[in-house]
């Protein structure tokens, strides 16, 4: 009998035939990235094939084709996912009354994100071989947004005197990100001391940073770019056969 005092437990409709096979689909599919990115990041990303990928996945190489047409394209939904979800953690803050503790947590926010996705931290930034992301890439336009985002929290720093007013924003954004850069990578590839703090040593390095581009000790760098954009948009093969610095 109907009692209108206890609510009517809500039916999902039936799934339909297209609805269970687009399910199988994005099963597989999410079984492939993992894999993937498990053999991109032990083995290296030149080290692995096609092949490589379907036996892990217990798939034939002509079955990854119908969800990939290559390798190249399996890492670049990789990326994408890294890069999205490095971006959900650098846009989650709104700005706050003091700029400088912004600042602060945009790249504490980097090592975080390290820590949480080691392995999109890897395969993204350690891995020098892996392809090239196109700075006009329509799959990657979203990262333009992240990097606005943390050059707007430069320049409020900047705008209210906590930085010298001659300070270039991406000067001191690559001054700031890259010991955090470097400290994480020493981490991610178990090069730390195991009476090294990882956390202890970010941290420092980011005060220690902030408390020279307080005092205007930036004097020098010019036409720098953020770390981000130079990890994402380098030629892996420019860097590795670029000439040593004299």
């Amino acid at each position: 009998m109907f009692n209108p005092e206890v609510p009517e437990t809500a039916v999902a409709p039936p799934l339909t035939r297209a609805d269970r096979q687009q399910q199988a689909r994005d099963v597989t599919r999410r079984a492939i990235l993992d894999a993937a990115l498990e053999l991109f990041v032990a083995d290296g990303y030149t080290q692995v094939s096609i092949r490589n990928i379907a036996a892990k996945v217990g798939y034939s190489p002509a079955a990854i084709y119908s969800y990939f047409a290559s390798k190249d394209d399996i890492f670049y939904a990789l990326a994408e996912e890294g890069f999205r979800l490095m971006g959900a953690a650098q846009t989650i803050d709104l700005p706050s009354a003091d700029p400088l503790d912004d600042i602060r947590l945009a790249a504490w926010r980097l090592h975080e994100f390290s820590k949480r996705q080691p392995q999109y931290f890897a395969l993204v930034f350690l891995d020098r071989r892996v392809p090239r992301l196109a700075r006009d890439s329509e799959r990657f336009a979203f990262m333009l947004e992240i990097k606005a985002a943390i050059r707007t929290r430069m320049q409020r720093c900047i705008d209210h005197g906590v930085f010298p007013a001659s300070m270039s924003v991406d000067v001191a954004l690559r001054l700031l990100l890259a010991p955090v850069f470097g400290l994480v990578q020493l981490r991610v590839s178990g090069r730390l001391l195991p009476t090294e703090d990882a956390d202890a040593l970010v941290h420092d390095a980011i005060e220690v940073t902030i408390a020279g581009l307080r005092a205007g000790a930036a004097q020098r760098a010019q036409g720098a770019t953020t770390c981000l954009e130079s990890t994402s948009e380098a030629s892996p093969q420019t860097n590795e056969h670029a000439a040593p610095p004299r």
